[in-house]
Formats: C-alpha cells, sequence, structure tokens
C-alpha cells in the first residue's frame, strides 16, 4: 500500500467520488457531457490530486493539495445547480454537502502540517 493510500482525506475522498457517482447515474441523459461530466471530473480531480501530489516534493505536494481543495470548492456551485435542478434531492444535498465541505477544511489542514 502507497503511503497516499493510509490518509484519511484520500480515503473520504474515494467514498465521496463513489457517491457523486452514484447519484449522477439518474441525471437525464442530456446532461452526460454536461453537468454528469463536470461533477465526476470535479470529485475524481480530488483523490488523483491527492495521490499525484504525495509522490513530489513537499512543496509540490503542498500545491497538489490546493488543487485538491479547489476541486471540493468546484463541487458546491456544482451540486446547488443540481439542486435547483431537481437532479438531487434536498437530502442528497444535506447529506453530500458538509462531507465536501469537512473534506475540504481537512485537506486544508492536511496542506498545513506539511512543512516545505
Amino acid at each position: 500500500m502507497l503511503s497516499f493510500e493510509n490518509l484519511n482525506v484520500y480515503q473520504d475522498s474515494l467514498k465521496l467520488a463513489l457517491d457523486i457517482y452514484k447519484f449522477s447515474k439518474k441525471f437525464p441523459r442530456e446532461e452526460l457531457f454536461g453537468l454528469t461530466s463536470q461533477i465526476r471530473r470535479a470529485v475524481v480531480s480530488i483523490s488523483l490530486n491527492i495521490a499525484e501530489g504525495s509522490s513530489r516534493s513537499k512543496k509540490d505536494f503542498r500545491h497538489f493539495l490546493d488543487i485538491s481543495r479547489g476541486s471540493c470548492y468546484e463541487l458546491v456551485p456544482l451540486l446547488k445547480i443540481c439542486l435547483e435542478l431537481k437532479y438531487i434531492t434536498p437530502n442528497e444535498f444535506e447529506e453530500i454537502y458538509p462531507r465536501v465541505d469537512n473534506l475540504a477544511k481537512r485537506i486544508n489542514a492536511l496542506k498545513n502540517s506539511v512543512k516545505p
């Protein structure tokens, strides 16, 4: 097992990605190359940047964690758009949004713990 795989933020980002993939399956077919693709790319980017950054220098890892946190922030308007369009339910939004917010905070804390 590689060291990044032991990070809770990495493991939680994978769980979040799987959950978003599951609920985005029900999005309208015409959104396949729109919101469905965009929300999936954003959520997958979180774990990918944690993994890739962990193989770099500490300075670069911090940069990749910034990108990962940015992908969390990208999810916020995407989720709100999906909610407004009724692609997700208020319950789904209320379940996912706090997880995204918490993950962004924890990624930031990890970044702050990695000294250049």
